[in-house]
């Protein structure tokens, strides 16, 4: 429970009421109301209903499909300044832009260090789970203000322990291979990782060579599934080397379109995901650790006052 003595609010930005209700909960702390809607023109119309004077205001967001949210993010966070909260951060479970890292062609916008500068203008703080860093070694190396890591393997490794009889953990990928091992070593559980070439935006090719799996669950790790094109392919391989149908696990439910049935179709036996961002395959619950984390990053910016 948080029991600092300063006052806290959490203020849901647009859709984002869910995770704001249960942020507050686990905290024990006050959940804000925002009214908003979108004038004719398409422009946004937003209002803090709740008081946030001498407060610290937690803002929850997560930031899939961040375009549209901006906006949103930058009027909720300024006003409450103007209404006199002590600081504002920013609880964004998934966060986006993260895996533009490098100007791989001329003239490309590095968008993992523009977007953490453009939210560094507007938050005092950030927290988040499981940032896709490649490149990057460290949320601190793009971010001007205090930015929080929060590690989903304890939760997915629980799961695993809990629901996956002789599970073998799978990363489809060196970028899988981080949350691969991590999780691997806490669900007690062997470990291979695989390779990948991608040859688009929706075509990728996985390759390796697989141990006998028999009698093993092989479960498949990436942090994200986006086009569903890098598990999916890593089932068929699975498959045709005569494993069983695979448990596809991931810590952000992007899909795009498409992205579930090409996974049922290529035999996935399972598909779930951590509730960073809200989806029907979401089954394991990482806001604990979310709300672990808060209560120290609140104190320590309460002492910069």
């Amino acid at each position: 429970r948080y029991t600092h003595s300063m006052r806290t609010i959490c203020l849901p930005a647009p859709g984002h009421e869910p995770l704001a209700q249960r942020l507050a909960n686990l905290l024990t702390v006050e959940q804000g109301s925002v009214d908003t809607r979108r004038f004719p023109d398409g422009e946004t119309y937003l209002r803090i209903a709740s008081d946030v004077k001498n407060a610290q205001v937690v803002v929850c967001a997560s930031l899939a499909a961040p375009d549209g949210q901006l906006a949103s993010l930058i009027f909720l966070a300024q006003t409450a300044r103007e209404l006199g909260a002590l600081s504002v951060g920013l609880v964004a479970p998934y966060l986006a832009y993260m895996r533009q890292d490098i100007r791989f062609k001329p003239g490309e916008a590095v968008s993992a260090r523009l977007f953490a500068g453009l939210l560094s203008d507007t938050f005092d703080w950030l927290l988040t789970v499981d940032p896709h860093l490649h490149r990057i070694a460290a949320l601190a190396d793009v971010f001007r203000i205090p930015a929080t890591r929060v590690p989903a393997a304890p939760f997915i490794a629980s799961w695993i322990r809990t629901n996956i009889p002789s599970p073998v953990i799978i990363g489809p990928d060196v970028e899988s291979e981080q949350w691969g091992r991590e999780i691997s070593s806490l669900a007690d559980a062997p470990c291979l990782v695989l390779e990948k070439r991608r040859l688009g935006d929706h075509e990728v090719v996985v390759q390796g060579t697989l141990p006998d799996l028999s009698g093993k669950t092989p479960v498949l790790i990436d942090d994200i599934i986006s086009s569903g094109q890098t598990m999916a392919n890593t089932a068929r391989l699975l498959l045709a080397a005569g494993a069983s149908p695979p448990v596809c696990v991931a810590v952000h439910a992007l899909f795009a379109p498409g992205a579930t049935d090409a996974l049922r179709m290529a035999g996935a036996a399972r598909v779930v995901t951590c509730n960073t961002v809200q989806h029907a395959t979401n089954a394991i619950d990482v806001l604990p650790g979310i709300a672990a984390e808060l209560p120290a990053i609140l104190k320590g910016i309460a002492t910069t006052y």
